[in-house]
């Protein structure tokens, strides 16, 4: 590997860490200050893609890798609130993701940009399961936030609520929606 592909590609991973750095912008709306970051919320639609692969029977590593790569494009331009999408064009996330590999080891480029595509077209299985969780996770948040005294996160809940596609998504939307979020620590307690 020439070092100008190690630095490329070492310049991707440090541009990927300021997705620590870079705000849930729509929680905003809700009234949250510091909601998580999109690496934070990247990560938990990382889990929850796994979990509805398993569920789904479809590859839960693609769609892990997938789901890790969905929104890395907001480094460069953000977390746009989706009102905010009426005003401002936005380079497709394809395009983006190109330029953010450009100088990678060809394998990274192609691994990256390939995860990405399949994410945005939203054809395969393992893409539409990996959309299910993005929107699961935006749904959980949501209540999560609801929970912690942020009473306008209805508009969230009932969107992601509709666009999920699964059986397996839509089964566990309803558990999240009938329980707290410590229920899981409750099951270990009683």
């Amino acid at each position: 590997m020439s070092d100008d592909a190690t630095q490329g590609t070492a310049s991707f991973i440090s541009e990927m860490g300021v997705l620590k750095r870079v705000a849930r912008t729509g929680w905003w709306f809700t009234g949250n200050k510091h909601p998580e970051s999109v690496a934070e919320h990247s990560f938990r639609v990382g889990v929850i893609g796994s979990v509805l692969a398993m569920m789904e029977g479809v590859d839960p590593a693609r769609v892990a890798l997938i789901c890790l790569f969905h929104d890395s494009q907001e480094t460069r331009v953000g977390d746009i609130p989706h009102i905010g999408r009426k005003y401002i064009k936005a380079a497709p996330n394809g395009e983006v993701t190109a330029d953010q590999v450009a100088n990678a080891h060809p394998a990274v480029r192609t691994g990256v940009q390939s995860a990405v595509d399949e994410y945005e077209a939203g054809e395969t299985p393992e893409a539409v399961v990996a959309r299910d969780a993005d929107k699961l996770e935006c749904l959980v948040q949501a209540v999560e936030h609801r929970e912690q005294g942020y009473s306008l996160t209805q508009n969230w809940i009932d969107t992601s609520l509709a666009s999920l596609k699964t059986p397996s998504a839509k089964a566990l939307a309803d558990a999240a929606l009938s329980m707290d979020s410590l229920q899981w620590q409750k099951n270990f307690l009683s």
